[in-house]
């Protein structure tokens, strides 16, 4: 813990209200026994999510609010990496690969893939991405060591700005069941997050019973 370090956290009321429940507090232990893990994978994160928002911009060339926001989103997440990065070489930490968790593919694997409903579930999919990721630095912030706390601290911003730009976008191109869309994935959503995990990660679930 901080102590009596005075951090001020951004408000991401909206963010918790989207997401059907919390990290669980099991998550956040295992989180604190694998720092280094930790922050490998939320640089892999960062460059995943920068890839799936130049995916988007090569896929539908011709939406050129999707573009404009992507472009945006894709410089903004290739910055983290780089930072993040920079905080790994600053306390040691490798960056190495690792596998990648089951949660966005977890999600990817129900989306539809008819068009606009495959456009329509891939934005429902990077708001719901974007929005835990805002939800989880929240909550292991305040556990962590004051410069990497100030870091996610200052990410939290960005990423509701994200999740924002992604679900007003769905908004935009919406079907008559985007609503129903939206419930579908934040209930699967929560069951990843809720449920036993074989190994760790940024997105994982809670530590399986061994």
């Amino acid at each position: 813990m901080l102590g009596n370090s005075p951090i001020t956290m951004t408000d991401i009321s909206h963010i918790q209200e989207f997401l059907l429940c919390p990290t669980p507090q099991e998550w956040v232990v295992w989180a604190l026994q694998h720092k280094d893990l930790m922050l490998i994978d939320h640089a892999n994160c960062e460059k995943k999510a920068a890839a799936s928002a130049m995916n988007l911009m090569y896929r539908y060339v011709d939406k050129a609010d999707l573009l404009k926001k992507m472009s945006q989103l894709a410089r903004e997440e290739l910055l983290h990496f780089e930072q993040v990065v920079a905080l790994m070489e600053e306390k040691g930490i490798d960056y190495i690969h690792l596998s990648s968790s089951r949660y966005a593919s977890g999600l990817r694997d129900h989306m539809r893939t008819h068009e606009p409903a495959k456009l329509v579930d891939t934005l429902i999919v990077g708001a719901f991405v974007e929005a835990r990721s805002c939800e989880r630095f929240n909550a292991i912030a305040p556990e962590l060591d004051e410069r990497t706390c100030r870091f996610y601290q200052s990410l939290l911003r960005s990423e509701s700005r994200h999740y924002e730009d992604y679900i007003g976008l769905a908004w935009k191109y919406d079907e008559a069941d985007t609503d129903e869309r939206i419930r579908f994935f934040a209930e699967l959503e929560a069951e990843l997050i809720s449920t036993p995990d074989d190994e760790f990660r940024f997105h994982s679930g809670v530590p399986a019973v061994s």
